[in-house]
C-alpha cells in the first residue's frame, strides 16, 4: 500500500483509509462483531488511516474502534480521525461553540480509550461562528494535546484559505470520486497550495462505481439513499447504464471496479487519500488494491471518455442533505 503524509507535517498514512460510518447501520444492518473484523481486514491490506466521527451511530462506531484497541491491548496502530459540531437537535443543527467542541471531544477520547486522536475535524460549520474563531478553538484543543492536528470537512476553498491563516488545518474531508468532480473547481487546488490533505469520503460514489450498485429495490431499504437524486428513477436507470460501461472499461484493464475507480482517484494528487466504507472484507479488498495499483496515461483517459465530467445524473444530495456543506461552485 502506498502511503502518503497527512497534512502538512503529519504522520504517513495509507494512501486509503478506511471510513467508519459503515460500524453503525447508516447504510445497512452492521454488527460490532462484524466491525472488528474489518478492523482486523484493514491491517491485512495496509490499511493503517481510520475516520469516525461521534455522531456515527451516536458514538457506536467510536465505541466499536475502542472496544477492538482494548481487545488488542498495546500500542493503537492506527491513524484515527474524529469529528464534531454536529448535534442532532432539532433547535440548534450544528454547534461550534467552544465548549460543545471540547466537551464532544472528549467523550470521542473517552469511546476510543485513547489520550488524544491524530486529527480532529469540525464535521459541519455553525453559522454562529466564524471560522477564524473556530479555528482558535481547535487550536486550543492541539495545544491542550487532546488532538495533534485539526481539519474541516465539507467546507468550501474560501474558509480553507481564512482557516489556513489562523492555524495549519491539515485535512479537509469532502465527498470527491468519479461520480462527484466539483472539488476540482477549488478545493482540489486550494489544498494542494497549503500542503493540506483531500480526505475523499464516498469515493465509489455509493456503489455507483463498483461491479455491485444499487438498484431500486435496495435502496428503500436505505433512508440516505431512497430519497437521494442519484437513486431515484428516472436518475437512477441512466447512472446504472454508465456503470455498466465502467464495468465493462475496468474488467477489460483486468480489475473489479472499486478497485479502478479508488486508483483513478488516487492518481488525481499526491495529496489525496480516500476513504471508503464498507462492512464486506472482499469489497475492502478491492477498494485497499486500488492504492496499489498504476494507471497509465492512457488507462486515465479511457476512464475519462467513459465516464466524463458531469455524466452522473441527478444531485449529489436532496435540499435537507444539502444543510451544513457549503457551497462554492
Amino acid at each position: 500500500m502506498k502511503q502518503r503524509i497527512l497534512g502538512q507535517n503529519g504522520p504517513k498514512v495509507s494512501v486509503v483509509g478506511y471510513g467508519a460510518m459503515s460500524f453503525t447501520d447508516f447504510y445497512g444492518r452492521a454488527t460490532d462483531e462484524g466491525s472488528m473484523q474489518v478492523l482486523d481486514a484493514c491491517l491485512e491490506f495496509g490499511i493503517n488511516h481510520v475516520d469516525t466521527s461521534n455522531v456515527y451511530g451516536m458514538g457506536r462506531s467510536e465505541t466499536v474502534i475502542g472496544e477492538w484497541l482494548k481487545r488488542r491491548g498495546g500500542e493503537c496502530p492506527f491513524t484515527i480521525a474524529t469529528k464534531g459540531g454536529i448535534t442532532r437537535s432539532p433547535d440548534r443543527r450544528f454547534n461550534n461553540d467552544p465548549e460543545h467542541l471540547t466537551e464532544q471531544l472528549e467523550g470521542s477520547l473517552t469511546r476510543l480509550g485513547v489520550e488524544a486522536v491524530d486529527l480532529y475535524y469540525v464535521h459541519r460549520r455553525d453559522k454562529a461562528h466564524e471560522i477564524e474563531a473556530v479555528t482558535e478553538t481547535l487550536s486550543g484543543l492541539v495545544k491542550a494535546g487532546k488532538c495533534k492536528a485539526i481539519g474541516y470537512s465539507e467546507i468550501a476553498p474560501g474558509s480553507l484559505r481564512r482557516a489556513q491563516a489562523v492555524h495549519p488545518i491539515a485535512a479537509v474531508q469532502s465527498e470527491y470520486s468519479l461520480s462527484t468532480r466539483s472539488p476540482e473547481l477549488g478545493l482540489v487546488q486550494a489544498c494542494a497550495g497549503f500542503g493540506t490533505t483531500l480526505v475523499a469520503f464516498s469515493p465509489v460514489g455509493r456503489a455507483l462505481l463498483t461491479d455491485r450498485p444499487h438498484d431500486q429495490a435496495s435502496v428503500q431499504d436505505i433512508a440516505f439513499m431512497k430519497d437521494n437524486p442519484r437513486f431515484v428513477e428516472p436518475n437512477l436507470g441512466f447512472n446504472l447504464a454508465k456503470n455498466a460501461e465502467f464495468r465493462a472499461l475496468a474488467a477489460d484493464i483486468g480489475v473489479p471496479a472499486a478497485t479502478l475507480a479508488i486508483a483513478w482517484l488516487v492518481h488525481q494528487g499526491d495529496h489525496i487519500v480516500p476513504i471508503p466504507g464498507t462492512r464486506s472484507i472482499d469489497h475492502l479488498r478491492e477498494v485497499a488494491a486500488g492504492g496499489s495499483l498504476d494507471l497509465s496515461p492512457e488507462d486515465l483517459q479511457r476512464i475519462e471518455e467513459v465516464l466524463p465530467v458531469g455524466w452522473c445524473h441527478g444531485d449529489r444530495y436532496t435540499a435537507t442533505q444539502w444543510e451544513g456543506p457549503e457551497r462554492y461552485c
